[in-house]
């Protein structure tokens, strides 16, 4: 197996059109080499630990309702053509994802990393959940199987808060800008939110360098 470490942040609609569009390559190519793990990034690392009104917010960072329109036209457009059913009307906050970058790491040491991952973006995009809050944490821990008890418990603490800070600092000296990022086998990125074609020819050539070489 190959490494894919997916650096990425739950409120990135990128991201999860980015992800949706690998799962598309790994329909058509079942055989594919990939090992995945989830790393943490934050878009706003500033954001305030209660979020914020996300009308405001957007229009705070793209200069009005019209910036923010225009903005968000590509996502839209990109998320369809990945047959997302993402609802942006339907979400109200934008949450501080420090707790939910920590539920992932959770959920990494009891291998239900992915589930997790993906009910996040499903939580924010598709049912307008506020994702930085404990209850809706837990309640998505405890649909993934994991202990709903335990996890507020650690949500109520600051336990691994310095790791996930210190992770995507770490990243963000690497040189990483921007959300998704891809690293293949430790060494190679591939930035942003990448076609199905393009999987398709990465996981290709993988393989034919595993079947040849033996490595990447």
């Amino acid at each position: 197996m190959v490494k894919l470490d997916i650096i990425s942040d739950p409120v990135c609609p990128w991201c999860y059109i980015g992800k949706a569009y690998l799962d598309k390559a790994i329909g058509e190519r079942p055989r594919h080499p990939f090992e995945i793990e989830w790393h943490p990034y934050q878009l706003n690392p500033d954001m305030p630990r209660e979020g914020m009104d996300r009308r405001a917010y957007l229009e705070a960072k793209f200069g009005g309702k019209e910036g923010a329109v225009q903005a968000y036209m590509p996502v839209v457009q990109q998320a369809e053509a990945a047959g997302l059913a993402i609802d942006f009307e339907g979400i109200k906050r934008t949450p501080n994802t420090l707790d939910a970058h920590r539920l992932i790491h959770w959920a990494g040491i009891e291998d239900r990393q992915m589930v997790v991952a993906m009910s996040l973006f499903r939580a924010y995009f598709e049912e307008g959940r506020d994702i930085g809050s404990h209850e809706v944490l837990a309640d998505i821990a405890d649909s993934a199987g994991m202990d709903a008890a335990v996890v507020l418990k650690l949500l109520g603490s600051d336990a691994d808060t310095q790791g996930i800070r210190d992770k995507d600092a770490g990243f963000r000296k690497m040189g990483i800008t921007g959300v998704p990022c891809f690293i293949v086998a430790g060494k190679h990125a591939v930035p942003g939110c990448q076609l199905p074609e393009t999987w398709i020819k990465v996981i290709d050539e993988i393989n034919a360098k595993l079947d040849q070489d033996g490595e990447v």
